[in-house]
């Protein structure tokens, strides 16, 4: 009987037939095979969809954000450059905010002949789930150059009220 390996020692194996090596170099396998790529021209390929196509399909992007908070504020931050405030819209509620927007594509002038094309064009969405609730009455959104910022007052769970008792 041959030496065992120190690898064999520590994890107590047997060597190759552990392994089911034998049955493999045979033809049978105790392994997964991986499924052979079908021959070409046996089996129809869809080529990858045009641009124009993919645009029709009006798939929703999703718009980037950063999301911090204050010690009264949580605020979330996104670059909508491009977006007119009509094509805008934003839902609150204490635990949740969704923002969905269009950016119109213009190409006048450009002809298609693009050496690059990277920009974001078409519908987007984001919804963010909120750490804590939050005062929706009080919530502001400004943009300033391209820049959306949505200013959220948190929830003052430690604020107390005297309630007075009124006598009929």
């Amino acid at each position: 009987m041959a030496r065992k390996s120190l690898f064999e020692w520590l994890t107590g194996s047997q060597g190759d037939d552990d392994w089911g090596l034998d049955e493999l170099e045979q033809g049978g396998s105790s392994f997964a095979r991986t499924p052979q790529a079908p021959a070409r021209g046996t089996k129809k390929e869809k080529a990858a969809p045009a641009p124009a196509e993919i645009e029709e399909e009006d798939l929703a992007g999703e718009l980037a954000v950063d999301v911090y908070q204050t010690p009264t504020h949580i605020v979330i931050k996104a670059m909508i450059a491009g977006v007119r405030p009509e094509d805008l819209d934003i839902s609150i509620t204490r635990d949740m905010v969704t923002i969905r927007g269009k950016r119109e594509r213009h190409t006048e002038g450009t002809n298609g002949d693009f050496f690059f094309q990277e920009l974001y064009w078409g519908s987007f969405t984001r919804t963010v789930v909120l750490p804590q609730e939050v005062e929706i009455e009080d919530a502001e959104a400004s943009e300033k150059h391209g820049l959306l910022v949505i200013r959220l007052p948190k929830v003052d769970k430690g604020r107390q009220a005297k309630l007075k008792v009124k006598s009929n």
